[in-house]
């Protein structure tokens, strides 16, 4: 049983319950949540920049193209609400094709990256309502920032729906059906199924950012809930698993070790992991059936040349 009486004596005690209940398992884990505070979110759109990862690029090429098609189907003067907004670089894009938003409501977990984003957002267009809000997205939230402002779209870029469950996708659909009302509409990206010499890469760079982001997460644990943990002894490892089609990260030690985290010790042997993060890549049909689930189908879908990467307009059924 999890001894809880560290809580009192921690800033953030999901973060310190997450991460010595996932230290305890037979595989280790963290939720990929946890990878973004402020350094993570900064080494994250260092990322999205590189040249093996395609996601991003490919993704806002779509959104160029198609921004202006996607907006056609969204209503005149509503809410945007982003979910895991990061920097809100594909935002503008969406902003500037819509006609005259009147709220923008990004939500994220990484309060400080979060409020600078959003001053970013709100001197770029002056006369858009920028409510931002720090919360998880799949943490239930009323949203009462943002009532009575017009009908509601929801933001998911960046395949971040590739880092859920299938019991957390369908809990963020049900999520939002309630955020988004009735007639709300959700644009979502998400990541296809290709090969792994594609994938692999985009998540194990040669710059060693992704590692560097990835082993950011032991320097939190460091300094957050006092942990030992010795970054020189762990290395970033990326791994394609064809039978659920998704990238895994990993956080591998490289020795037998003991680390201490909040006066719990946890032993690691030599070639023992942390599984930090799933990046499902979806097949033919297999997003649109999790949203069915939840009463949610789609009304338009764009594409890449290459068939790469989706952008899904979903509405209620």
């Amino acid at each position: 049983m999890l001894d809880t009486a560290f809580l009192a004596r921690v800033d953030n005690p999901a973060f310190a319950r997450a991460v010595l209940t996932g230290l305890a398992k037979d595989q280790k884990a963290v939720p990929s949540a946890w990878l973004y505070d402020h350094e993570g979110s900064a080494l994250y759109e260092n990322i999205t920049h590189l040249p093996e990862y395609y996601v991003a690029r490919t993704e806002t090429g779509i959104l160029k193209r198609y921004a202006r098609a996607m907006a056609a189907h969204l209503p005149f003067g509503g809410t945007v609400i982003e979910y895991g907004a990061g920097a809100a670089l594909k935002t503008r894009l969406l902003l500037d094709a819509m006609v005259r938003p009147a709220c923008y409501a990004p939500l994220d977990i990484s309060a400080e990256f979060l409020l600078e984003a959003s001053d970013a957002i709100a001197r770029r267009y002056p006369d858009i309502d920028v409510r931002p809000i720090v919360a998880h997205f799949l943490e239930p939230n009323p949203l009462t920032e943002i009532r009575g402002r017009g009908k509601r779209v929801g933001f998911f870029p960046g395949s971040t729906v590739g880092n859920l469950t299938n019991a957390e996708i369908h809990r963020f659909f049900e999520l939002c059906r309630d955020q988004l009302g009735a007639d709300g509409k959700l644009l979502l990206g998400a990541d296809r199924a290709k090969d792994p010499s594609i994938l692999i890469p985009a998540y194990d760079d040669a710059a060693g950012v992704t590692a560097r982001f990835n082993l950011n997460l032991l320097k939190r644990i460091n300094r957050e809930l006092d942990g030992t943990f010795d970054l020189r002894r762990f290395r970033h490892e990326a791994r394609w698993n064809q039978e659920l089609s998704r990238i895994e990260m990993h956080l591998v030690s490289l020795a037998d070790q003991d680390v201490r985290v909040l006066d719990h010790d946890f032993s690691f042997e030599e070639g023992e992991s942390i599984h930090t993060e799933i990046s499902r890549k979806f097949r033919d049909g297999e997003l649109e059936a999790l949203a069915a689930v939840s009463g949610w189908q789609v009304e338009r879908h764009w594409t890449d040349d290459r068939d790469y990467f989706s952008v899904f307009l979903f509405r209620q059924e």
